[in-house]
Parts: structure tokens; sequence; C-alpha cells
């Protein structure tokens, strides 16, 4: 496979993970706007809008997190590491994604279990499995750890971490 051929495949990725993030999106307000009709223009509360809305915020939350959100999106708190040299950053990068990954990782057995454990109970409203409902947090950890990993690793290789001065003006 060419790299043309890996990015236009990544490129198509991404496109389908944000349209899985806006249908997403467009559920909860869907949901929204058909809980405010029941309830203000029919008098009739219904809990099921609630739940789907809930239930979708969750997850096109864990979804744009793990698929969508680009790294250069992310919050930061980088005050001291905007101020340092970009070996140190990369220092920085390699720490923290490992330790990130890491921490990651030893929680993903436990979560593993509560999700498969969770398959015996359902959603109030909508009947839902909850081990379907919680999937979304096992595809999100392992999204977290192959991206901090990735990140780790690529500044290890000496790759320069992304800049965060939204202001662009200080010069590297």
């Amino acid at each position: 496979m060419t790299a043309g051929s890996l990015s236009r495949i990544a490129g198509w990725l991404r496109r389908c993970a944000e349209s899985i993030a806006a249908a997403l999106l467009a559920v909860v307000f869907v949901a929204f706007i058909l809980q405010i009709a029941f309830r203000y223009l029919l008098g009739w509360p219904v809990g099921w809008t609630l739940e789907v809305s809930t239930l979708a915020w969750m997850w096109l939350v864990l979804w744009g997190a793990a698929f969508v959100v680009r790294q250069r999106d992310e919050i930061r708190f980088d005050i001291l590491y905007s101020t340092v040299p970009e070996r140190l950053r990369r220092g920085f990068v390699i720490v923290t994604g490992l330790a990130l990954a890491a921490i990651f990782a030893a929680s993903l057995p436990a979560a593993v279990d509560y999700v498969t454990f969770m398959r015996v109970e359902r959603a109030s409203y909508i009947g839902l499995r909850l081990d379907y409902v919680f999937s979304i947090y096992i595809l999100f950890s392992l999204a977290v750890i192959a991206r901090y990993l990735h990140r780790a690793w690529a500044a290890a290789k000496g790759e320069a971490p992304e800049a965060t001065d939204p202001s662009g003006l200080r010069e590297e």
C-alpha cells in the first residue's frame, strides 16, 4: 500500500468518524426537541427522550474525544510547556504520553469487567442493554492508549511536538 492510499483511507475514516459524531449530535437535538414538544405542547412528559439524549451525549463526547478531536483541538494547561525548548517539550510529551497510556491500560481490565457485568442491566425506558451503552468507554480507552503511545513514540524519534502558542508570537 502506498502512502497516498493510506492517506486516503485515513481521510475516509476521519470523515466517517465525524459523520457518526454529527449523527449523534442530531439524535441529541431531536430527542431534546421531542422532550419539549411532548412535555409542553402535548402535556405528556416522557422519559425515553431524556434517556436517549443522555446516552447519545455520552457516546458523542467519548466518540469525539477518541476519534474526532485532533491534537491541536485539545484543551491544555501549557504555560510551562510553551516556554521551554523543543527538546524538553519532547521529553514532556514522552513522559505524559507514557503515563497516560499506562494509566488507561492499567484501568482497562476493570473497565472491561464493568462493561461485561452490565450486560445484565437494561436502560429504564428504551430497554437497551447497558453493556452496549458503556462499550464506548472501551473504544475510548483503546484510542487514548494508541494516541498517546503514538505521540510518545514520535517524540522519542525526534519529531517536534506541535507548537501551542495560539498568538503565534513565539519563534522556535
